[in-house]
């Protein structure tokens, strides 16, 4: 699997600036080195031995539909002369299969926008601020995971709000690539993209490189780290 980023040509772009922060963090995470980093200050709640290590703007968008499935079904009684009566029920016929079409098509699952809100990025969770539609997702309490574009990180998980039932999830922001990695690291150590260092663009240290930013060697240190795991 490889990233579809392709850098932003002859210009630094912000992207560009969070995945070069993103290699930085993860340096000093694999390097035992996060005491040496500025507190990051966040809303999220923090337990005891865990660090914050970004937070940012981000977007939830959940896998569901708008509905269940669910209509008024409508019964009129016509009074009058045939002709009037038969166009009447042909009509509200019409109209109740109009919206058991409307509400079936409603019922099936889509990506749906759930909310703007703010990132927190621990070592152990990523946490989403919403008053609605907050997420606090430990690594280890993911079923699947993934970098479906530089800026969105999806996930499936049982919702413990919802009788565990699996829920899927994306978060838009450009700190994707620093949750992909931290819950690939602790969860899922040989994730395709995680090996094949497809959570950053092929090229981008040379990029930084050539741009007078070289980036920390994190490619390097997070397949070593994979593989022998954490110290």
């Amino acid at each position: 699997m490889t990233s579809t980023y392709t850098g932003g040509g002859g210009e630094w772009t912000q992207l560009d600036e969070y995945l070069w922060h993103t290699c930085d963090i993860l340096a000093d995470l694999i390097e035992d080195r996060l005491d040496q980093r500025a507190l990051v200050p966040t809303f999220a709640r923090v337990d005891a031995g865990d660090r914050v290590l970004a937070s940012g703007p981000a977007q939830r968008l959940t896998w569901r539909g708008y509905g269940n499935g669910s209509y008024t079904h409508s019964n009129v009684m016509a009074l009058g002369g045939p002709a009037f009566v038969i166009g009447t029920m042909v009509g509200n016929a019409i109209g109740n299969n109009a919206r058991k079409r409307a509400a079936e098509n409603a019922a099936q699952p889509r990506w749906i926008p759930d909310g703007v809100g703010e990132v927190s990025i621990t070592t152990r969770k990523v946490y989403f601020g919403h008053p609605e539609t907050w997420l606090d997702l430990h690594w280890d309490s993911l079923d699947q995971i993934d970098l479906i574009a530089p800026e969105f990180f999806q996930t499936t998980f049982r919702n413990s709000n919802a009788g565990n039932q699996s829920l899927s999830v994306q978060i838009h922001s450009p700190w994707a690539s620093l949750i992909f990695v931290l819950a690939a690291l602790t969860s899922f150590p040989a994730h395709p993209r995680l090996l094949g260092h497809g959570w950053l663009p092929p090229d981008f240290e040379s990029r930084c490189t050539a741009m007078g930013r070289p980036c920390r060697p994190a490619p390097g240190l997070v397949i070593e780290r994979a593989t022998r795991g954490p110290r």
